[in-house]
């Protein structure tokens, strides 16, 4: 691959992340109730404020998605007002830290169940849209037939990933992983630049 290519595939990528970084902050892609789970999860780790819990959620989907003030001070007033969560203890001056109740824990408990029982009575509907979506349905339906089944398997296999590292994270494991879907990545790019270039000629 040539330099023109490699700066074109480069330009590429870094548009696809802005696109996605403006669509995650202003559609409303996140699932309702989503937003709660993932709140009561972080709060059970430890006492965070409503700034800190927006900072956190940003920096674990690399800034694709930070939850605004609007929609987290009223949870989190929402939940202190059902006994899920508490004012923590200790407190830095200017800073209101919120953690788990006694009740707040069964409820994640609960919202736990409640999610892994939908994700259950969803597995027949197969993996994520991207993976399964409008886009292979363009394709010839017998020759790609083959690619539609293994796309199908890998997305049912990464949905199985996901929930296990769900109920307990493995550092070890995210990391072999990441290294097998970024040498995966990378092959499928050479795949596409070469069809690329058999095009042009």
């Amino acid at each position: 691959m040539d330099e023109e290519d490699e700066s074109a595939r480069s330009a590429n990528e870094r548009s696809r992340r802005h696109w996605m970084r403006h669509w995650m902050r202003h559609t409303a892609v996140v699932p309702k109730g989503f937003l709660r789970y993932k709140l009561l999860k972080m709060l059970s780790d430890k006492p965070m404020s409503g700034s800190e819990i927006m900072s956190e959620i940003e920096k674990q989907t690399d800034g694709y998605w930070k939850p605004s003030p609007g929609s987290i001070y009223p949870l989190l007033s929402w939940l202190e007002d059902q006994g899920h969560i508490k004012e923590a203890a200790q407190q830095e001056p200017g800073i209101r830290r919120y953690e788990l109740t006694e009740q707040g824990k069964k409820f994640l408990e609960d919202e736990g169940k409640t999610r892994e029982e939908l994700d259950r009575r969803l597995e027949h509907f197969g993996p994520a849209p991207g993976l399964m979506g409008p886009m292979w349905f363009g394709l010839d339906r017998e020759n790609a037939k083959e690619l539609r089944r293994a796309a199908k398997d890998f997305g049912h296999e990464m949905r199985g990933l996901f929930h296990e590292l769900r109920r307990e994270y493995s550092k070890e494991a995210a990391e072999q992983v990441k290294t097998l879907l970024e040498e995966a990545t990378k092959k499928i790019q050479d795949i596409t630049s070469k069809l690329q270039e058999q095009r042009k000629k």
